[in-house]
Parts: C-alpha cells; sequence; structure tokens
C-alpha cells in the first residue's frame, strides 16, 4: 500500500515538472516562440564548452524523453498556427515582437526573440515576477520601514534573509535545470543558468506578503478577509508569472510556495523571539556577525558562484545590517516602537502634505542608500583585489570568485542595512521629516 501512494506521488511530480504544461500555459496566455521549425534534440540544460558558468541537470533526459518532447513541441507549435491563423485570432496589430529584458547573468546571452498577442497578460506576469526579485525588497523594505511600520519591516528582513538562503541552498543540493527549450518559451533569461528547483521567487513571493499579512493583522486596523485575500493575490501573481516566464515547471513553483509556508511556520513561533534577542542582547552583535556569515560560507561553498547566490549574500548581508542597526537604535533610544497600549494602528488621513512628506522621506532616504552603495563599491572591489592579489580592471571577472564576491556584499550591503535602519531615520529627525 505504502509502495503504491509512493509510486503514485512519483507519477504526479514526474507530470508536474514536464515542461509540456508550461509551453501550453505560455501559448494560453498568448506566448509564441520562434523556434527553429527542425530541430534534432531539446535543450537537455548540458554547459556549453564555452560557458562553464552554466547548471547541468543532475536527471539526464532519456531518449524517449526526446521523442516525447518532439511530439510535444509539434502539438504546441500547431496550436499556435491555429490560433494565429483563426478569423478571431490575434492579428499582427495586435501582436508585438519581444526579447527578455535582461541578460542572462552568467552567459550574456541576450535570449531568443518571441511573439505577445496578449500585452495586458504580460505586462501583468512581468510586474508579477518583478514582486519576487532582490530590486523590488530593496525599494520595499526601505519606504515601509520610514513611512508605515519600522517593527514589521526589520522583522520582514530577517524572515527575507532566512527564506533566501533555505531556498538557494535546497536548490545547490537537489541542481535542477531550468525547463527545456524547446518546448518552453524563454520570457526570461537572467537567471536560465540557475538551478530551479525549488522557486525562490515562489518562495519570497509568498513569504513575505503571507508574513507581512501575519505581523500586521490585530496590530493594524483592518479586515482579516482583505489581508489573506491581499497575500494570496500577490502569492498568486508570483508563482504564476514564474510559469508564465518560462523559468519553473509547475513543481517547483507548488514545492517553493509549500517550502515557504513551512518557513514561515517556523518564523511565526520565533520570530518575535529573534526580533527582542537582537534589539536586547548584549552578545547579540556578535551572534548576528558569526550567524549571517556563516550562512553566507555555507551558500557559497555548494556550488561555484553564481548571480542568486550572490544575492543570497547580499540578503544575509542586509539582514546583518538591518539587525546591527536595529540593536543601535534599542540601546541608544533614536527609535521606539509604538506602545502596546496604541494598537490596532490605524492610517492617519491621506492628505498633501502627508504624501510630499513621506515621498520627500523616501527620495532623500534612497538618495542616501544609492550614495552608500556607490561609496562602497567605489572601496571595496579595488581593497579587496589588492588583498588577494587580483586584478581590479574586470570586475565581473573578479567578482565570481568568493574570496571576492562574499565579502563585498557583505561589506556593501550590511553598511547599506545599516545605514537604512539606523542612520536615515537620525537623518530626517535633524530634517524635521521624522
Amino acid at each position: 500500500m505504502a509502495s503504491v501512494a509512493v509510486n503514485k506521488f512519483v507519477e504526479i511530480c514526474n507530470y508536474l515538472q514536464d515542461p509540456i504544461h508550461v509551453a501550453r500555459f505560455q501559448n494560453f496566455c498568448g506566448v509564441k516562440g520562434t523556434f527553429p521549425e527542425k530541430r534534432t534534440q531539446p535543450d537537455s540544460g548540458q554547459p556549453d564548452p564555452d560557458c562553464p558558468g552554466l547548471r547541468q541537470r543532475v536527471q539526464q533526459i532519456s531518449s524517449e524523453d526526446v521523442g516525447n518532447g518532439d511530439a510535444a513541441l509539434s502539438q504546441v507549435n500547431g496550436k499556435q498556427e491555429e490560433d494565429t491563423a483563426r478569423p478571431d485570432g490575434p492579428t499582427a496589430a495586435e501582436t508585438a515582437r519581444a526579447k527578455p529584458l535582461r541578460r542572462n547573468s552568467l552567459t550574456g546571452d541576450v535570449g531568443q526573440e518571441f511573439l505577445i498577442h496578449n500585452k495586458f497578460l504580460f505586462y501583468l506576469f512581468t510586474f508579477g515576477t518583478e514582486l519576487g526579485n532582490e530590486m523590488f525588497f530593496i525599494v520595499f523594505f526601505p519606504f515601509l520601514f520610514w513611512n508605515i511600520d519600522a517593527l514589521v519591516s526589520r522583522r520582514l528582513i530577517v524572515v527575507w534573509a532566512w527564506n533566501l538562503f533555505v531556498g538557494q541552498s535546497t536548490k545547490d543540493m537537489i541542481r535542477w535545470s531550468r525547463p527545456a527549450s524547446p518546448p518552453v518559451v524563454k520570457v526570461e533569461v537572467f537567471y536560465n543558468s540557475e538551478y530551479s528547483m525549488p522557486s525562490t521567487h515562489a518562495m519570497t513571493g509568498t513569504a513575505i506578503p503571507f508574513c507581512l499579512f501575519m505581523l500586521t493583522y490585530g496590530r493594524w486596523e483592518y479586515t482579516f478577509l482583505f489581508g489573506f485575500s491581499l497575500a494570496l493575490s500577490w502569492s498568486l501573481l508570483v508563482c504564476v508569472s514564474r510559469v508564465y516566464m518560462g523559468m519553473h515547471s509547475v513543481l517547483e513553483v507548488i514545492t517553493g510556495f509549500l517550502y515557504s509556508l513551512l518557513v514561515l511556520a517556523f518564523f511565526q513561533l520565533t520570530l518575535e523571539k529573534i526580533d527582542n534577542y537582537y534589539m536586547t542582547d548584549h552578545y547579540a552583535p556578535l551572534v548576528i556577525i558569526l550567524s549571517h556569515v556563516s550562512l553566507g560560507l555555507v551558500a557559497f561553498s555548494l556550488d561555484s558562484w553564481s548571480t542568486s547566490r550572490g544575492d543570497t549574500a547580499q540578503a544575509l548581508g542586509t539582514g546583518a545590517g538591518a539587525a546591527l542597526a536595529s540593536h543601535v537604535n534599542y540601546q541608544l533610544g533614536l527609535l521606539q516602537d509604538p506602545p502596546l497600549s496604541s494598537l490596532p494602528l490605524t492610517l492617519p488621513p491621506i492628505t498633501t502634505g502627508l504624501v510630499l512628506r513621506s515621498v520627500l522621506r523616501f527620495v532623500i532616504g534612497v538618495a542616501v542608500l544609492l550614495a552608500t552603495r556607490m561609496a562602497m563599491k567605489a572601496v571595496t572591489i579595488p581593497f579587496l583585489c589588492r588583498l588577494f592579489g587580483l586584478p581590479s580592471d574586470d570586475v565581473r571577472q573578479a567578482r565570481q570568485q568568493m574570496k571576492i564576491e562574499l565579502p563585498y556584499r557583505y561589506i556593501v550591503y550590511s553598511v547599506v542595512g545599516f545605514v537604512c535602519v539606523c542612520f536615515v531615520p537620525v537623518l530626517f529627525w535633524i530634517l524635521n521629516l521624522a
């Protein structure tokens, strides 16, 4: 009985992992590839000899899978041609040619041109995938901290950093490559050479909105249905966008979603204790530095350099800097959380003055963070290259070594995190913008 259940589970997983489901969903959403008419074999994820940084799938594609892939590709292409040929199908005026917005992070490949028959869905899912990117969180966390709720923001940063570490480390242990193309259309190629199981976009796109809901429900005045619906919509948009982009199979997205809920279950019990420890314990700074650096060393030791691994170190560095700043704020009494007697909090009336002050805080704060990042980057990389005897004229090549990339990410982004949480609020107080 147990073996039957296991076999059925494996069968379902293999079915959900099949890239043909990704291709069919893309076709349904109006995405059409410009693949050559004839091919001998699908992309099996094997590395190009000229591109040693490319990832390699542990599970090789069998000759039977190749035959099935050819048949599936013919089926999808036939459906696309049929849709285009129909009188009520998309016209030339409604069809747009496009290429991925960013180059492949490891190979520099610009990707293949594709056709967009539904521009609304293209823009919707492009926005959705950005909700799971690091750049969004770099903007979102400071805005939340400076303008809405500092406690919620600093706790979200803890969850974000640890969630990204867990997801990326799991990827490097499982080592599955991205869905094969063809039949999948690569609407995005930036992370195409990275491992894909589980989807860390799905993990962060689930952890952040649901953790935000978990932290603010009862603390802020709103209905349960509104908060839950917003979190679920955010999560689903990010998850579905990764299938639309051709970056993940259905199985990888579902796994990322469920994995993130498991991480949240852990933080539901410990997040308040972790936050209080970071602020109040005298040994917290030492523990913060050692724990975050150790996690970064573990992440970098699992496999060779990659952009996503650098992003993990960046998140851990930001988390360390923010935690250290929270400790300093608490010890010096610089930034106090609202008393429990004031809960639940309510949004103040939206006035022109309030909006202008919020925008001004955000613009000044971001300008300070960008200047800090620029200055730290200009100093850190040449210093590390000289320290380890490496040429500093090729920054991209130098940063592909752990002894450069890991300390660079930690030094630069821990300072950025510290400035965001400690220095910028003090600057607002000096400028009478607090």
